[in-house]
């Protein structure tokens, strides 16, 4: 069976609809997982994850795997239809902390004032899971997950199945206080759950003049997402947390960046994510 990745949303930071945003849209991320045979996982819960919600099937558990809780990756989780489902069961994913548990954490977003109800209101079965550190299965998806550089705890997921891979790692800044060419790669953030993956779906919110006022935000440069795809050796990589400033012909440019710095790396060019993107890892 192929792994089918659908972006559902690819922004960063805030959510930016509107008529500069059209094709790659302004829904910030969330990525829908499935290996074609019924198993799936979703990756992140911002504000795409309402249109998801709508289109799951009423019936079967919903896993749900959150790289980390900056607001802009758990923001649609309080409009996810399966929260609001009696009959629904919902597993929650997320890095550890050593300070509050997972429900905790989450349950400050989804109460007043910054929501008119409590986590508690949900007639959902609802199931919170720290993640692993070693790697573990739901159905027939095989999932890996490390810490990345990204202030607050950040993880990393690497999703595989049918003999395919793909990494998501859309926060990320693996080059603060050091350059990629001087380490090995072993000591490089993120890099044993991208190493070799078919795709890699990554960081890109800013350009290389942009990073140099924004270093130590948690973000790569075009020129720094280049760089970790061609060390990790990525068969694809694919361009994620678009600014949420950069318009759709920014994001063209961008990309365009992107292809000039990959050279002849081999694979496939660089893409930029774009919502309603299917990725087919057949």
């Amino acid at each position: 069976m192929p792994l089918l990745a659908r972006i559902w949303g690819c922004r960063g930071s805030l959510p930016t609809p509107g008529p500069d945003t059209v094709r790659y849209g302004g829904n910030t991320s969330c990525v829908e997982v499935t290996d074609g045979a019924g198993s799936r996982v979703v990756l992140d819960a911002g504000t795409g994850i309402k249109r998801l919600g709508e289109a799951l099937p009423a019936d079967g558990a919903v896993h749900l795997l959150l790289t980390h809780l900056h607001l802009d990756h758990v923001e649609g989780l309080r409009f996810f239809e399966p929260l609001w489902r009696p009959e629904a069961e919902l597993h929650i994913w997320g890095p550890p902390s050593p300070i509050h548990s997972l429900r905790e954490r989450i349950s400050r977003a989804v109460s007043p004032p910054l929501f008119p109800l409590e986590l508690a209101d949900s007639p959902a079965r609802l199931l919170f899971h720290d993640v692993p550190r070693e790697p573990w299965e739901i159905g027939g998806l095989r999932l890996f997950a490390l810490p990345v550089s990204h202030p607050g705890p950040t993880l990393g997921f690497r999703v595989e199945a049918g003999g395919r891979s793909l990494a998501y790692i859309p926060d990320h800044e693996p080059v603060l206080g050091v350059e990629l060419d001087a380490l090995e790669p072993e000591w490089i953030s993120g890099y044993a759950v991208a190493a070799g993956a078919d795709v890699l779906l990554h960081d890109c919110q800013f350009d290389e003049e942009e990073y140099e006022a924004r270093v130590g935000w948690g973000h790569s440069s075009v020129a720094h997402a280049v760089a970790f795809a061609r060390t990790a050796g990525v068969g694809r990589l694919v361009l994620f947390h678009h600014d949420p400033g950069r318009g759709d012909e920014a994001v063209d440019a961008l990309t365009r960046r992107a292809g000039e710095l990959w050279g002849g790396a081999g694979g496939e060019p660089p893409a930029a994510a774009g919502e309603g993107m299917t990725l087919e890892l057949a």
